[in-house]
């Protein structure tokens, strides 16, 4: 193979940790790739990857030429794309995963259909810490700051977590003025599903204050679920402020103890940085990071 097929077969190797499914991603024969990676370290004079009978894993010298060849890879990519891809209108499908908030990404999602109908869109809706690369996505949507080396970020905007009831329910149970108040209300809690765990209210307490008990009627792995039985005046759930900021305007719901919290949060578009963002990719990414939080700044 010359030497860009080879590098090709050097990322494919160090992205799937396999001779064989490199192989089947590249059409050619798991010995072919072997023999590459062969002879390219021959060349090189160094040992890309260590080997074993149930795994294959990057040298040091290896993960650093990893880096450089995704580089080389996404610059020839992009140059072809620019010559091929310049005035095409953008079509084929995205595997996306986004986060189960339908009722932020939904409006944004369905005008981007309407704007785009040659995209087909492949979306998985979870929470969980999906592995961009490994599971074939093209982009997602997640909250909490990027750390994976192996993607591109954009950021798309800011939220932050307040407590919400309705005036029904504040009329018959009261109004908290302080945290420690919150030991009289049903509170309604959101679980991680992942790890079983109580997301943890934001509350900023003074020092030496106790921390309030919260007791919880309802507990479930959907923030969706917390917002239709808050607006049933069964509690005070936290939640995202774009979830209830419009029911908040009509009188709706109610914020409580705005002074006593203290949270915020951001949503990222991820994408493999190892590829250039293409036609149907880079109006995805322009499309939900103008909707979503169309007055957002850059962080």
């Amino acid at each position: 193979m010359d030497s860009l097929g080879s590098l090709s077969v050097f990322v494919q190797v160090a992205e799937t940790r396999s001779f064989t499914a490199a192989g089947r991603a590249l059409g050619v024969s798991s010995s072919a790739v072997g023999k590459s990676i062969a002879r390219m370290e021959d060349r090189l004079g160094v040992r890309l990857f260590h080997r074993s009978t149930r795994s294959i894993t990057l040298t040091s010298e290896g993960a650093l030429f990893l880096e450089r060849s995704r580089r080389i890879l996404a610059e020839v990519e992009a140059a072809e794309r620019e010559l091929t891809q310049a005035s095409a209108t953008p079509r084929g499908k995205l595997r996306i995963s986004l986060p189960q908030v339908r009722g932020l990404l939904m409006p944004v999602l369905s005008d981007f259909m309407r704007a785009y109908p040659q995209i087909e869109l492949d979306v998985d809706f979870s929470d969980r810490m999906v592995d961009v690369i490994e599971e074939g996505f093209d982009a997602v949507i997640r909250t909490g700051k990027p750390e994976d080396s192996r993607l591109m970020a954009r950021h798309l905007g800011h939220y932050h977590l307040v407590l919400v009831g309705t005036p029904a329910y504040f009329r018959q149970y009261g109004t908290p003025q302080q945290p420690l108040h919150l030991n009289d209300h049903a509170c309604l809690r959101h679980k991680f599903c992942a790890t079983g765990k109580l997301e943890p209210w934001p509350l900023r307490l003074a020092p030496g204050t106790v921390e309030p008990t919260l007791r919880a009627p309802l507990v479930s792995t959907t923030i969706e679920s917390l917002n239709h039985v808050v607006h049933e005046g069964l509690g005070i759930a936290c939640l995202p402020d774009y979830m209830v900021n419009h029911a908040v305007a009509q009188g709706r719901l109610q914020r409580v103890l705005d002074d006593y919290l203290e949270h915020q949060g951001s949503f990222w578009m991820l994408w493999p940085s190892s590829r250039h963002a293409s036609a149907k990719l880079r109006v995805f990414i322009d499309h939900m990071c103008a909707g979503l939080f169309p007055t957002a700044t850059p962080a």
